[in-house]
């Protein structure tokens, strides 16, 4: 299972739980900061929140779900807000670079989710790899309204960081799940990705 993830140890939840113990949580914070604003897009935001949730129902992280689900919302939200400011300062540059990380075609992708999905793409593209990094960069080069951009990516923080994270709370409870977080972080992984897959192949036949 640990080559289907491709042999990135970083990449399985247990892995940062291992290495981390109580402060799992914290780095789970700021991976989720990072990934969601500083055009960092390869890190494993989605299976950490599930299993932020799962580790706190099975008492591996010492901190109540209210409070977890609070402080994760305020990091994808922060991280939201320093994406857009980056975006309105230097995005055009950023556009430009073809560095290990930023892509020109990161940003062509997501530009084309943005004309397909308008407001509803801050929302939806939380939960797509890659676009979720870039989304708000995207919406800070086109100067998007402030109090647009907050309003609809507040709602996308808020519906990405609680379903993923009760999902892992209160699906933690079936042993099937909690003794195969590596699986499931595969799945999760998958099942983002399949909107991009749909998108190439609907491309492809056009």
């Amino acid at each position: 299972m640990h080559a289907l993830l491709l042999g990135i140890d970083w990449m399985d939840p247990q892995w940062w739980l291992d290495h981390f113990g109580a402060q799992f949580f914290w780095a789970t914070l700021v991976v989720v900061f990072v990934e969601c604003g500083l055009l960092f897009p390869i890190l494993p935001g989605d299976s950490l929140l599930f299993a932020a949730g799962l580790f706190i129902a099975r008492g591996d992280v010492p901190y109540p779900l209210p409070f977890a689900l609070v402080a994760l919302l305020v990091a994808a939200f922060a991280g939201n807000v320093s994406g857009y400011e980056i975006g309105r300062a230097i995005g055009p540059r950023l556009e430009q670079r073809e560095g290990r990380f930023i892509k020109k075609k990161y940003f062509e992708q997501t530009h084309a989710f943005f004309e397909q999905y308008g407001n509803k793409a801050l929302v939806l593209g939380r939960f797509v790899p890659i676009v979720r990094t870039f989304i708000t960069v995207v919406a800070g080069i086109g100067h998007m309204p402030r109090q647009r951009f907050y309003t609809w990516s507040f709602i996308g923080a808020l519906l990405w960081v609680f379903s993923l994270t009760l999902a892992g709370y209160f699906l933690g409870g079936f042993a099937l799940i909690r003794d195969h977080i590596e699986a499931v972080a595969l799945l999760i992984v998958a099942v983002s990705v399949l909107p991009m897959v749909f998108e190439w192949w609907r491309h492809r036949r056009a």
